[in-house]
């Protein structure tokens, strides 16, 4: 999507958002968790998405985090990789959210998340702009602001990115 195709009022919330939050599988996976012979869990990131973190902190000084319910070593050491925050095994998210942006002295209206899947649907209609990946759930498509071309794993946390950066930029 580009940032031609935004309306103004929503170009409006976008400019006023400070921190993404983002689910990680499903949207910076593609959903799948493969295992080794030895029981080992591995997922598969996109380097893509990893330059839209950084563009985000650079070009448009906006923080991201990494919301899941999953407890999982390799996310920890992706979020350190790409210096984002990490919350880990998070049943609600709505509420993790609401402390964070208190936290840092922000609403949630100056916070935009992206998720895939019906446990996001909370925090993304909570949240100042909302988007998902193109293969997120039915549910989630209808609900946000932004359905991006990209799927998840493949793209869509970066498509997020720089629609952010491409507004506030």
């Amino acid at each position: 999507m580009s940032d031609r195709d935004l309306n103004g009022e929503v170009r409006g919330r976008i400019a006023r958002i400070r921190l993404v939050l983002t689910d990680c599988d499903g949207v910076l996976t593609d959903a799948g968790i493969y295992y080794t012979a030895e029981g080992e869990e591995l997922r598969r990131f996109s380097v893509r998405d990893g330059m839209g973190v950084e563009r985000l902190r650079t070009m448009a000084r906006v923080d991201t985090a990494i919301v899941t319910r999953e407890q999982s070593d390799m996310v920890a050491r992706r979020a350190e990789k790409l210096g984002a925050a990490v919350f880990l095994g998070v049943r609600d998210k709505l509420s993790l959210a609401e402390r964070l942006v208190g936290e840092r002295g922000l609403t949630l209206e100056e916070c935009a998340y992206i998720g895939d899947d019906l446990n996001d649907l909370r925090l993304l209609q909570a949240v100042g702009f909302s988007a998902c990946p193109a293969d997120a759930e039915p549910p989630v498509r209808r609900a946000v602001d932004l359905v991006c071309d990209h799927r998840g794993g493949y793209g869509a946390f970066r498509e997020l990115a720089e629609v952010i950066v491409a507004v506030q930029g």
